[in-house]
């Protein structure tokens, strides 16, 4: 199997990357707290992230072409950053132990990541140009 390891150099790449790691760290606080709903929530999204990741980065997205991966990538996207957003809210007003504070607060972090990976997706999807254009922008970023 090939590896993309330009895909891990890339904006896209690295804001994959820390998404994990702000989800990663989120978990652990809301283990701390012991907020079992928190818990499942930033574990669900671990697990999508890093198989979106795992695909690009072992070009599995180019041999299964019968999805198209970026529009999936940023259904993903947009409804995890909602979602994540009303959970770090959620555990902001309601915490009574200080690793759900900060679990709250690195939630909010990775929303704003998943805004940011939604802005660089949009820019990357273009459905009114040729294909020829697409790439160089996808080239590019």
């Amino acid at each position: 199997m090939d590896v993309d390891s330009a895909f891990l150099k890339s904006r896209r790449g690295l804001v994959k990357v820390a998404e994990m790691v702000t989800l990663f760290v989120a978990f652990v606080c809301f283990t701390a707290g012991s907020r079992p709903k928190f818990i499942a929530a930033t574990v669900l999204e671990f697990l999508i992230t890093s198989f979106l990741l795992l695909l690009y980065v072992l070009k599995l997205n180019k041999r299964l072409t019968y999805f198209f991966w970026p529009l999936i990538d940023i259904f993903n996207s947009v409804f995890a950053s909602v979602y994540l957003t009303v959970l770090s809210l959620m555990a902001l007003i309601t915490y009574n132990v200080p690793g759900t504070l900060v679990g709250g607060i690195v939630t909010f972090m990775s929303a704003g990541l998943l805004f940011v990976d939604i802005y660089t997706l949009f820019k990357l999807i273009t459905f009114n140009k040729r294909r020829n254009e697409t790439q160089q922008q996808a080239n590019e970023s």
